[in-house]
């Protein structure tokens, strides 16, 4: 017997409201919101996920493999534990994330877009979060935004993490 995959009722629920903001023959708008909703659920966006989303808002495989892989907020590959997103973007950089991130990588002895060997932390570089005047800015498992994260910030944080 195949094991078909789907979401949550739940999950589902939360898709089909951000489907109800649009015209019935625009509801593949909703698609950003999704993928969200599922990587929130199951912590990344898997190929079983587009292809739930492709069928449940009526579009192709191709074109919500479009979305995902355009947009660095999706996870494509199963993170660890924790995802820590360092914005590099010019203001954070002028107020030291390139610093900070090179703390990071040598306190997790990995680069942007690996994950530890214990699989607890997985480092990824983002874009503008919107939060420039208190650079550097961090988020956990994007969801948790940490700001003027550096120098022994970064060990503070890792450490918290490595607590929970």
């Amino acid at each position: 017997m195949i094991e078909v995959f789907s979401l949550s009722e739940e999950a589902i629920e939360k898709i089909d409201r951000e489907v109800a903001k649009y015209p019935e023959e625009r509801k593949s708008s909703a698609v950003m919101a999704a993928l969200a909703i599922a990587q929130h659920e199951i912590g990344w966006v898997s190929k079983d996920v587009v292809e739930f989303v492709a069928a449940h808002l009526g579009m192709r495989s191709i074109a919500v493999w479009e979305v995902a892989t355009f947009y660095g907020m999706y996870n494509l590959e199963k993170p660890g534990k924790y995802k820590i997103a360092i914005c590099t973007n010019l203001p954070c950089a002028l107020q030291g994330s390139n610093d900070a991130a090179a703390l990071f990588k040598s306190e997790l002895g990995i680069d942007f877009n690996q994950t530890t060997d214990d699989g607890l932390v997985t480092l990824k570089e983002a874009e503008c979060m919107g939060a420039c005047g208190d650079a550097p800015v961090v988020i956990v498992n994007d969801r948790e935004m940490r700001t003027t994260v550096c120098g022994s910030k970064v060990a503070d944080l890792l450490a918290e993490l490595r607590k929970r």
